[in-house]
């Protein structure tokens, strides 16, 4: 895919809340499965409601249509997630250079047994700067701090 194939605009509340929490969930039973279908079904409405809208959101578009989308919380990146048909395709890449050009730096947290997105994050030059060993929920999936500065 070519970088002039995905266009990057902000979120749109009364379009996107559907199409992103779906390309959310899609993206999340593949990417975390040790959570479990029944917290991510949980979750999503969280996302709808609460996540979303009092984030800054961007989303990559292919021919109008949601692809992706990375939401921000000043430089902290709340969650980064494209829809399974189109991941591998550098569209995450894009929206991190997106955010990073915004921001100057980015941190995130991420769960270590992802590690599709750990190898992603590596690739992309986040230094890990710390490990927890549960998540924000206390469960005991250990989280890994990173950062990437501009």
């Amino acid at each position: 895919m070519k970088n002039h194939d995905v266009v990057i605009r902000p979120f749109a509340p009364t379009t996107d809340i559907q199409k992103l929490s779906r390309i959310w969930l899609d993206a999340s039973l593949i990417a975390h499965p040790f959570i479990g279908e029944r917290r991510l079904m949980e979750q999503r409405a969280q996302i709808e409601d609460k996540y979303l809208p009092n984030a800054e959101t961007w989303v990559a578009c292919v021919s109008d249509e949601p692809s992706g989308f990375i939401s921000l919380l000043d430089s902290f990146v709340g969650g980064i997630f494209v829809s399974p048909s189109w991941q591998g395709l550098g569209i995450g890449r894009q929206l991190i250079a997106h955010a990073l050009s915004l921001k100057g730096e980015l941190s995130l947290e991420v769960y270590t047994d992802n590690q599709q997105a750990m190898a992603f994050y590596a690739g992309f030059g986040f230094e890990e700067l710390s490990r927890r060993p549960v998540d924000d929920d206390g469960y005991p999936f250990e989280n890994a701090r990173l950062r990437l500065i501009g």
